[in-house]
């Protein structure tokens, strides 16, 4: 049975460091049983390696590592008459932060060796240049969405 009503998002404030919700809300994904000032330090670690790497200012690394990374269409089944389509929808804004940060992640744990300050911090930085594992990740969502674009009237 359907819901009623959507709950509402919970309001995430900022981070105390960089004064941003984006970081705030990456931390809050990178947390793991409930250790948040663990996750805060690899997070600020990362950042820091992200300054020492690249000499300019993290945050607009990151700002443009999640905007590369963010997908601008998906697709989504949808059941007609039997068959199950793929039919291509746009992300919303909330969605792409999410599935943004997600891939980073993922890919940042898979890649080999150092710490995960370190590992999160390359991952970001191949994001900022259009490379890396998150992005082949947008690039097959997106080659998906695109293949399946003739069911794209079957909006959900």
């Amino acid at each position: 049975m359907a819901r009623r009503n959507r709950p509402e998002k919970p309001e995430i404030t900022p981070d105390v460091r960089y004064n941003s919700v984006h970081i705030q809300s990456f931390i809050n994904r990178i947390m793991q049983r409930g250790k948040k000032s663990t996750a805060t330090r690899l997070v600020y670690d990362a950042i820091e390696i992200i300054g020492e790497r690249t000499k300019k200012d993290p945050m607009e690394i990151f700002e443009m590592a999640i905007k590369n990374v963010s997908p601008l269409m998906e697709v989504k089944p949808r059941r007609v008459g039997g068959a199950t389509y793929q039919v291509p929808m746009e992300v919303t804004a909330h969605r792409r932060f999410a599935l943004a940060t997600r891939w980073i992640l993922q890919a940042s744990v898979t890649r080999a060796g150092k710490t995960f300050s370190e590992k999160l911090a390359d991952e970001i930085i191949d994001a900022a240049n259009n490379t890396g594992a998150a992005i082949r990740k947008r690039e097959e969502t997106h080659k998906m969405a695109g293949a399946n674009r003739a069911y794209s009237h079957y909006r959900v």
